[in-house]
């Protein structure tokens, strides 16, 4: 299947994604079509990686981005990576120009933690 254009873009969480993969794979079951390597692949992966459910997650990012110094972007690879340590988040924003102090971070895995 050729992708001719892009429609729109939005950004959703793992466990988002998780959801809509499984809406379409009970769907090709129900119409016992055959599913490609590729697309069971995803299903796994989404089910191996998403830590939280879509609300948690979604409720993350909007926590997440009333920080200052948050893009939405990184908030939303915060919501799918679901870091513990401040190793984890500074590996997040290692292309930043911009570093975090010790209470940024702690800021950061605090809110994770009250979601998770």
């Amino acid at each position: 299947m050729k992708v001719k254009g892009i429609i729109s873009e939005e950004k959703v969480t793992l466990p988002e994604m998780r959801g809509v993969l499984l809406g379409v794979e009970s769907e090709r079951i129900a119409a016992e079509k055959e599913m490609s390597y590729e697309f069971r692949r995803s299903i796994e992966h989404a089910n191996q990686l998403a830590k939280t459910t879509p609300e948690k997650a979604e409720a993350l990012v909007s926590d997440l981005i009333k920080m200052e110094k948050m893009k939405p972007e990184i908030a939303y690879r915060i919501a799918n990576i679901m870091p513990k340590t401040r190793d984890e988040v500074r590996a997040i924003f290692a292309k930043e120009r911009y570093t975090l102090s010790p209470e940024e971070l702690d800021k950061i895995i605090e809110t994770v933690m009250t979601r998770f």
